[in-house]
């Protein structure tokens, strides 16, 4: 009879304090990856006075994020503001006058539930939790894969490209590493963005986690062509170009020889009529 009387108490409390306008503010729901960080921004409206008892001062005491449905005092607490057993994972970024963010680190297939975010004051008539909480989503980081600004992986010297670190979640919160061949590259970041493109960049590249070796992606090849091909390539151009002008300038010369020749042939016939015209017109 106790517990039920508990639990009527409980959601008149809620009715009150929906009548009194304490809510809270939830993000929208949140994907994370396994392994990774994500952070719960969240406000609140802190409650002020009771409607009935304007003159009584209201102050927040505590103040808990839980994954159950009410998330009472006997519920177990994410986070709780007068516990000392926390879990590190969970960073209460938050206070108690009206921000209630919270980073959860390492994020764990238990994450993957449904928090709700409660306020305790020194009067029980506006104690209150918010629903109906925010949810969260964790997944294997084995979706990680590699996407170019490119669609193949072909480039020439002097080009650039940008490699992102893609997953089903949301990746503006991720910390990652960045590989090439295996061997660590000092950029960090969801985006790799390479410019002027040289031979040196050639090779394999993966993205994982900082914190998590496991989440590597599937390797995003990638060539550029080396000076020596592209040397040859120019010497090959410039051949050809030579071996161009050279057949342009020798037609040009037939060409040329072929006109005197035609031009010398039409002369001398015309000198032959000419001079036998005139021996004819000598007879006469």
């Amino acid at each position: 009879m106790a517990v039920w009387d508990r639990k009527i108490s409980y959601c008149f409390t809620l009715l009150l304090a929906g009548a009194l306008g304490q809510r809270v503010n939830y993000p929208d729901p949140v994907c994370g990856i396994k392994g990774s960080t994500v952070t719960l921004p969240c406000s609140f409206t802190p409650p002020e006075s009771v409607d009935d008892d304007p003159g009584v001062l209201i102050e927040v005491v505590r103040v808990a994020w839980c994954t159950d449905d009410f998330c009472q005092l006997t519920a177990l607490s994410v986070y709780d503001s007068e516990s000392q057993n926390n879990d590190p994972r969970y960073r209460y970024l938050g206070d108690k006058k009206g921000d209630c963010t919270l980073q959860i680190s390492d994020l764990q297939k238990e994450d993957d539930t449904t928090l709700r975010f409660r306020v305790e004051t020194n009067d029980r008539r506006t104690t209150f939790t918010g629903r109906p909480g925010v949810r969260v989503t964790v997944v294997d980081a084995a979706l990680m894969e590699i996407r170019s600004s490119r669609d193949d992986g072909e480039f020439k010297r002097g080009e650039e490209v940008t490699l992102s670190c893609t997953t089903i979640c949301s990746i503006h919160q991720l910390e990652v590493s960045w590989f090439r061949d295996g061997s660590a590259l000092s950029e960090s970041g969801p985006a790799l963005h390479l410019s002027y493109l040289t031979a040196k960049d050639s090779g394999n590249y993966t993205c994982g986690l900082k914190k998590n070796k496991r989440t590597l992606s599937a390797p995003y090849s990638l060539h550029v062509e080396n000076d020596k091909v592209v040397a040859a390539e120019e010497e090959e151009g410039t051949k050809s170009s030579d071996l161009l002008l050279a057949v342009r300038l020798l037609l040009f010369t037939l060409h040329t020889v072929l006109i005197v020749i035609v031009t010398a042939i039409i002369i001398k016939r015309t000198c032959v009529r000419k001079k036998a015209n005139m021996t004819v017109q000598g007879q006469d």
